[in-house]
């Protein structure tokens, strides 16, 4: 489906909009001044911070074409001042290489899927509207959540459900799974729903809102690869910033914020031995962190853009570059079946 080109400041609101801008801004007062927003989506906090930041250029990253080519043509009007990348942001090392050529002053990243992929309803992203079971966030490539349907065994969906969808009865759902495909394979939206809430008993079906919300969440972060993504691109963002630069994280499940919360805690102490009389230059912290844990939507913001409900923010100052001993890296998700192909 395609909306009319001036369409994406009406259907998306960001979260946490100001809370970003201001944390970023500062790093990016001096002319020149690089941002780079990994998940560019709609555009909206690259806007703010054209906007606010008239100093700033800004390199939008998107895996999402569709994205890329909205958010392009909302921010046309600031010229060269934005770039749009189709890009996973794990590449973000390798993007600023290329388009800026040294370290940048800030990095943004709004993780999750977008209003744009949940807004389309044959994108197959949300369990409200019948639709294929694709769930790609980059389309022209990479398998789809009716291919994870169809060839994973109960014992990876199983795990794929508990460890990505927090669902408490991952196994009955996958069991159910297996169970209606060996009648007729996967292909629509509306029949995974109506298999999982027949797989959940009925008791809990009362509360906590649609019964698939969990198992479509698992499917999609297991489709494209979000994790492991993430765990490569933290550190990547930390390594790309310059001294004064500021990286800002808006998570939206635990299991996205513990990521992120481990690269910057790591960053931020000191990684000597404890009880040295003089802590050695290369063991200093080499980040600051900006927010006193996680912040989260105010009640306010919660009332009037539900997709802040369970967002949390976290956001850090790169204070000296890091020792080659110290240079952050990614632990490895311990994924619940072969991969495959890399989703772009």
């Amino acid at each position: 489906m395609t909306s009319a080109p001036d369409d994406a400041a009406e259907r998306h609101v960001p979260v946490l909009l100001q809370r970003c801008v201001d944390l970023l801004a500062p790093a990016l007062a001096e002319p020149g001044a690089v941002l780079v927003d990994c998940t560019l989506g709609m555009g909206g906090h690259t806007e703010a911070v054209l906007e606010q930041v008239p100093t700033a250029r800004v390199v939008g990253i998107d895996r999402d074409p569709e994205a890329i080519a909205r958010a392009s043509r909302r921010l046309e009007r600031f010229g060269d001042r934005f770039r749009a990348v189709h890009a996973v942001y794990d590449d973000i090392g390798e993007v600023v290489a290329d388009v800026v050529g040294g370290p940048v002053q800030g990095v943004l990243m709004d993780l999750g899927v977008s209003s744009l992929q949940i807004d389309e309803a044959d994108r197959g992203f949300s369990y409200a509207h019948d639709a294929p079971l694709d769930m790609r966030m980059d389309p022209t490539t990479g398998r789809t959540a009716a291919d994870v349907l169809n060839t994973y065994d109960e014992r990876a969906l199983t795990r794929i459900l508990r460890d990505y969808g927090e669902e408490r009865f991952a196994q009955r759902v996958a069991r159910a799974i297996v169970r209606r495909r060996e009648q007729r394979p996967w292909e629509r939206s509306a029949e995974l729903v109506e298999v999982v809430r027949g797989a959940i008993p009925a008791a809990t079906r009362t509360t906590g809102g649609n019964p698939a919300k969990r198992t479509f969440q698992a499917l999609r972060i297991e489709v494209n690869g979000e994790l492991e993504v993430l765990e490569r691109a933290v550190p990547a963002a930390v390594d790309i910033l310059a001294v004064g630069g500021r990286l800002v994280v808006e998570s939206y499940h635990s299991l996205e914020d513990r990521i992120v919360k481990r690269v910057l805690a790591a960053g931020a102490t000191i990684s000597a031995p404890p009880g040295l009389p003089v802590v050695p230059e290369e063991d200093q912290p080499y980040l600051r962190l900006l927010t006193r844990g996680a912040e989260e939507a105010s009640a306010v913001e919660r009332e009037t853009n539900p997709r802040s409900a369970s967002v949390r923010l976290r956001a850090a100052e790169r204070t000296r570059p890091t020792p080659p001993h110290r240079r952050p890296t990614h632990r490895p998700t311990d994924r619940p079946h072969d991969p495959g192909e890399r989703t772009r």
